[in-house]
């Protein structure tokens, strides 16, 4: 009897755990966050950005990524590029680091900025400290991205997963790019999802 009842509560806290880091549908409403930047973008070093700080945008590319992991250091060229070819048509990249720094030290705040600094990031590279907004999106990887559409008064995911399909060589599928260029072209994207990889995102103990 014990035993069951220890069964039923293990299931009953992994259910819980799964709901709580859930990965937003496409059609749900991103939501909003004000992050301390560490890249000198946007508001500026050191200040709060929020996605209204942001005029004029069509949507917006949100990126959990980091410093330490080798995915997402493999990919921050690329990333960059993306920022610069799609931000001006509508779609500024937003970075967010969701990892806990006590964790992995070479994740926080201040290397956060050194690291900005070093690959000079176009971009605002947020840190979300207390890991809520990485859970409110349903964030498990880095990287792990996010398209939103801004639709009025509204902002709609509208592609989730991977950046492409291979972080080692010249991707032979680009979900994000195909899925941007899409709704520039007022169309919804054929491809909704990939599933994203990557290193987990390190969730404090």
């Amino acid at each position: 009897m014990k035993k069951l009842s220890w069964l039923i509560a293990l299931s009953l806290y992994c259910l819980s755990s799964f709901a709580q880091h859930a990965e937003l549908a496409i059609g749900a409403e991103a939501p909003n966050f004000k992050l301390k930047n560490a890249s000198n973008t946007v508001n500026g070093l050191d200040q709060m950005v929020s996605l209204d700080d942001y005029r004029n945008v069509k949507g917006y590319i949100v990126i959990f990524t980091c410093n330490h992991c080798p995915y997402s250091i493999a990919y921050e060229d690329r990333i960059t590029n993306i920022h610069n070819t799609y931000a001006l048509r509508g779609y500024p990249v937003v970075a967010i680091n969701p990892n806990d720094p006590e964790r992995v030290p070479e994740d926080s705040y201040d290397n956060m900025i050194v690291r900005a600094k070093q690959k000079r990031f176009p971009f605002a590279y947020l840190h979300d400290n207390t890991q809520a907004i990485a859970k409110a999106y349903g964030a498990t990887k880095t990287p792990h991205v996010f398209v939103v559409q801004k639709k009025k008064d509204k902002n709609l995911v509208r592609y989730v997963g991977a950046i492409d399909n291979s972080h080692k060589e010249e991707p032979s599928e680009t979900f994000l790019c195909d899925a941007i260029d899409s709704l520039l072209d007022n169309r919804f994207p054929t491809k909704t999802n990939a599933k994203a990889f990557g290193c987990t995102i390190k969730w404090k103990r």
